[in-house]
């Protein structure tokens, strides 16, 4: 029990780069507030409004949280369930999985997961089980951001290496490509990004909060970077600003694409790319001259050369040397290795069989509704009705009386009410655990403020229980949550132990800024940046970038952009009120140009078609949004939707170029007025 008034630093453990210090004050065990916390660098004592809303909501209420497991009491998607005690729902779905094994049939048992919480043990640990099960992993990242991790990790050596944001005070440039900050980064929007001065350009078809702050915005075309990023490179090799002396030391294969450097000449470049050749010029220029920080969004890659556009768009920083010294370097994200940390460890890859297999999020509704394939499926930290691909598809797959389905989660979502069995997961505020901020090289305590509502539990102690009913012997299926933090802390520099770490809430590992590949050392078969890949070349790709750019929609038909909201984070917070009334009615923005082609006018309703499904939505035009795009931000709550769809019913699956992965941002559509 913790005195009065008691604060307690923790972390908000959500897909976000701000990764924010939080302040918990707690009452005779009880939760009063959740605050941001006044020492942390990032929030300065301010959560972003849609974490103090639903920390303070739909995160502490016990009407709205699952309180104890439930058993299934009718048809699949209805929610008719009833209570049931967590041994006999642990031995009942052993009971399942096994017979499922007893038929060798463990590749038939699929798990899908994502970024419910990045908290370490909660959002990794539980994959042990699965290994351990010989069950099918859906590859959690290629329904976000695999193709860029992939052509990174092909290029460079790897993807989780990017610039230290504390680099932001040595630059002179910084280029923002494919993030919107003020909805994915709100932290990193009002504070860091003019934090130092440096001039800033944002490359991104929609004019976005961020990019309204710019010095330079160029809003290309949908499908277009690639041809800018070698428009770009054109004006810089035209002022002499290619670095020939790092190419030759450090780059292979940069000769097999200067022809179609030469050939993308700013006017070519400005027809393929709707960007100004004088924009162009100046961030080019902007950009050779340096000392420029490159902030690669995720959002880029989703599209169906995607993997092409992450070829290509480093480039910038290859030819004009712009690696390896400070103030310099781009950022993707930075994954734990940045504090010479291996987490590989958690995921318990000795535990899973031979053949053990993964597919794609953009074959999970096929496999869902082949009998064959899938007998059984379990879903944690993901919501797969409200942000899957094909989600008409899914629905019906998770209607099967012969699939035996699993989720765990904080709430009944959409997902959960197809389930068999539901099993009530514990919040962040009610565990102990470690975060390694996906942007800053820090490590965060998630400190446990209060104990979990009703009978919830962490995910890795739901995953440990399963694991002793089935039965399972392995030591690595039940170590402890302090062992677990006690083996990741230990391979950070910080000086103390978790409870030290806690009483700070978030450590700085060092006391001077990170060099982004220092030393210039690639961890590629040649030990250079390897422009061009024989591996990808094998493959069935092009050996190296290729300025490409999407051919614009046919007729009236428009491209589909739905990025994240400035209210959900993904589909989390879609089931809390008060963020509900501020996302209002779900809306289509729209220049007025194609507003007016189609003879439409604000507050209008109309339907969006695409091969996939429709959806009926309302106009609002905006001159945030170019001609040709349709935008919709993504992450709503099916149920709360009307019609029980989202924007993602449109989505029919389409894949990058390369690595499988989602390239939702290609999606075209119709619109019809009603």
């Amino acid at each position: 029990m913790t005195d009065a008034g008691t604060l307690i630093k923790t972390t908000c453990p959500r897909d976000c780069y701000d990764a924010c210090g939080i302040s918990v004050r707690v009452h005779q065990g009880a939760v009063q507030k959740v605050m941001g916390d006044k020492d942390h660098h990032v929030s300065l004592g301010k959560l972003c409004g849609k974490c103090a809303v639903a920390y303070n909501g739909v995160f502490r209420d016990p009407a709205q949280r699952l309180m104890t497991p439930l058993r299934r009491a009718g048809k699949k998607g209805t929610a008719n369930f009833q209570p049931v005690a967590w041994d006999e729902a642990l031995a009942e779905i052993a009971g399942r999985l096994k017979n499922i094994l007893a038929a060798n049939n463990s590749h038939t048992i699929y798990h899908t997961h994502y970024t419910g919480t990045v908290s370490m043990l909660a959002g990794v640990f539980p994959t042990r089980f699965f290994n351990r099960l010989g069950a099918t992993e859906v590859d959690p990242d290629t329904v976000c951001n695999k193709a860029g991790h992939v052509v990174l990790a092909d290029m460079f050596g790897t993807s989780l290496s990017g610039f230290d944001p504390d680099q932001l005070a040595s630059a002179r440039c910084l280029m923002i490509w494919g993030a919107n900050p003020s909805h994915s980064a709100p932290h990193m929007h009002s504070g860091w990004v003019r934090s130092a001065g440096a001039r800033l350009i944002v490359i991104d078809p929609i004019a976005h909060d961020t990019a309204k702050m710019a010095d330079i915005h160029l809003q290309l075309r949908p499908g277009s970077d690639a041809a800018l990023a070698f428009g770009m490179l054109h004006v810089i090799k035209k002022a002499g600003q290619i670095d020939h002396a790092f190419i030759e030391r450090h780059v292979l294969g940069f000769d097999g694409i200067v022809a179609e450097i030469d050939a993308a000449k700013p006017e070519r470049t400005s027809a393929l790319t709707g960007v100004p050749t004088a924009l162009i010029e100046q961030a080019a220029l902007a950009f050779a001259a340096g000392p420029s920080l490159l902030w690669l969004g995720q959002g880029v890659q989703r599209q169906p050369r995607g993997g092409n556009a992450f070829r290509a768009i480093p480039l910038l920083n290859i030819a004009t040397g712009q690696i390896g010294k400070p103030g310099m370097g781009f950022c993707y994200m930075n994954g734990a290795e940045t504090r010479d940390v291996d987490t590989a460890f958690l995921l318990g890859n000795e535990l899973r069989p031979e053949g053990g297999s993964t597919v794609s999020h953009m074959d999970l509704a096929e496999h869902l509704n082949d009998t064959g394939k899938m007998k059984a499926l379990f879903t944690w930290n993901n919501n797969i009705v409200a942000s899957s691909p094909g989600s008409k598809a899914i629905r019906r797959g998770l209607e099967r009386e012969d699939l035996f389905t699993v989720v765990t989660d904080l709430f009944l979502t959409d997902t959960a009410a197809y389930a068999d069995y539901v099993l009530p997961a514990a919040s962040f505020l009610e565990f102990d655990d470690i975060a390694f901020p996906y942007f800053h090289d820090t490590v965060s305590a998630q400190a446990k403020a209060v104990e979990p509502l009703g009978q919830s539990l962490p995910n890795q102690e739901i995953f440990r229980r399963l694991a002793e009913a089935m039965g399972f012997k392995e030591p690595a299926l039940y170590e402890s949550d302090a062992s677990l933090i006690a083996r990741l802390l230990r391979q950070t520099s910080f000086n103390g132990n978790f409870d030290d770490l806690k009483a700070v809430g978030t450590a700085r590992l060092r006391t001077v800024p990170r060099v982004q590949f220092e030393g210039l050392r690639f961890n590629t078969p040649s030990g250079r940046i390897e422009v061009r890949s024989e591996r990808l070349l094998e493959q069935g790709y092009p050996a190296v970038p290729v300025a490409h750019a999407d051919k614009a929609p046919s007729g009236k038909r428009l491209r589909l952009l739905s990025p994240a909201s400035e209210w959900l984070m993904n589909s989390s917070y879609g089931n809390d009120e008060r963020i509900r009334v501020r996302l209002g009615s779900p809306k289509v923005r729209l220049n007025k140009c194609d507003a007016q082609l189609r003879n439409l006018v604000q507050g209008e309703t109309v339907a969006l078609v695409s091969e996939a499904g429709s959806i009926e939505l309302t106009v609002e035009i905006s001159p945030d949004v170019p001609e040709g795009v349709a935008l919709a931000h993504k992450g709503r709550w099916p149920r709360h939707s009307g019609g029980a769809i989202n924007i993602n019913v449109l989505n029919p699956g389409l894949r990058t170029d390369i690595a499988n992965s989602s390239a939702v941002h290609g999606i075209e559509v119709e619109l019809i007025k009603l």
